[in-house]
């Protein structure tokens, strides 16, 4: 999903402890690659790359963000515009890019990456390989649902050629285009996939792994768009409990599984759960990422229907109205920024969710089919 991180530290002070290592780690040790092979050494590129992916795992986009854009103009200086590094510094830059929310930056540089690594390294190359995930998951967050699942499937396949079924990298080929099956409600084919994803992770990974507890969310979802919210709700709360020590309370990855777990709740009909967890949810993501973040949109969004469902007719206007202003003004500002997509995805998923909960002739549901037309018409999608 897309949404902006700030620059501070949200992490609790254990996970912020790690990741506050790991960073002066790996800039003690570009300080000794710079004093004894200068700037430009590739040894020296490759550590202020690997500086960047730390601040990334810290949940500080705009520092990688900025130093991944130094490490490839420098490697595309020094070492050509083919040279498989710098190739992989533009596939990290995109990747960057994405986490921060800025798909829009993401999937041309994924695109020509892709391309590139075809030409140069061949297009079964690991590496073209996790450009082409990337570039999928890039197509996810913006609706193009179709061209994800046809590239994750694609992806799989080599992957599964070239490494096995029980590859890091295929398992999470395997997650990503279930999880692509589950957002085109292909939950038939979703839910087994992703139930055999879950288990062969925590086989190979382990239970407590970055992309077991990715694995385990993503079923939940599946669960809870299936129909089967009362099994989806045991899942997210032990992702929770497992993301809150891996990554902190307040990382974005663990506000999505509390967001998540709130709609779980409601969707189960435990309204005083989903409540009390839904709100106090909007209130970390407007702290964290920021008031008008589209994650903090979605979960205004969501408190406002909760509301609605419990007969708080005066606190779901009050919220509805927020919402509404927050979602034009960011498919505007997306629109400005040449975003487009992004704005009409975003609004997409805020009518599929009125239609669900309200009903197609709810007057809150035709106000945001209304505003979702009316940017349709102004700015049409990007070909």
């Amino acid at each position: 999903m897309s949404a902006r991180r700030t620059s501070k530290d949200t992490a609790t002070p254990r996970a912020a402890g790690k990741a506050a290592k790991l960073i002066r780690s790996r800039e003690r040790a570009l300080a000794k690659y710079e004093r004894a092979l200068g700037s430009d050494h590739p040894d020296t590129l490759k550590s202020r790359n690997n500086v960047a992916t730390a601040y990334e795992m810290a949940g500080l986009a705009t520092e990688a963000i900025r130093l991944h854009q130094r490490v490839l103009a420098d490697l595309t200086r020094v070492l050509g515009a083919d040279d498989p590094a710098t190739l992989t510094s533009r596939n990290n830059l995109a990747v960057a890019y994405r986490a921060a929310g800025q798909v829009k930056e993401a999937i041309p540089l994924l695109e020509a990456t892709v391309a590139d690594r075809k030409r140069v390294l061949g297009a079964t190359d690991p590496g073209t390989l996790d450009s082409l995930n990337n570039l999928a998951e890039a197509y996810l967050a913006v609706g193009r649902v179709p061209e994800a699942i046809r590239l994750h499937e694609l992806g799989l396949a080599e992957r599964q050629r070239l490494f096995g079924h029980d590859h890091p990298a295929t398992l999470a080929s395997r997650n990503n285009l279930a999880s692509a099956y589950s957002a085109a409600e292909r939950n038939a084919e979703a839910v087994p996939l992703l139930e055999r994803t879950l288990a062969d992770c925590e086989r190979v990974l382990g239970a407590d792994h970055l992309n077991t507890l990715s694995s385990r969310n993503n079923l939940a979802v599946a669960y809870v768009r299936a129909g089967r919210p009362a099994e989806a709700i045991p899942l997210f709360e032990q992702t929770i409990a497992m993301r809150k020590r891996a990554i902190g309370a307040n990382h974005p990855e663990t506000l999505t599984s509390r967001n998540n777990l709130a709609e779980a709740y409601r969707a189960a009909g435990k309204a005083g759960d989903a409540l009390r967890l839904a709100e106090q949810t909007l209130t970390d993501r407007a702290r964290v990422l920021g008031p008008h973040a589209p994650a903090t949109l979605q979960s205004r969004n969501l408190l406002a229907l909760m509301y609605r469902a419990a007969g708080r007719t005066a606190d779901a206007a009050r919220m509805q109205e927020q919402a509404l202003r927050d979602f034009k003004n960011l498919a505007m500002t997306y629109r400005a920024l040449g975003r487009t997509e992004e704005a009409i995805t975003l609004l997409e998923r805020t009518l599929a969710d009125y239609e669900r909960v309200l009903g197609p002739d709810d007057p809150m549901t035709s106000t945001v089919r209304d505003n979702l037309e009316g940017i349709r018409l102004i700015s049409p999608p990007d070909n």
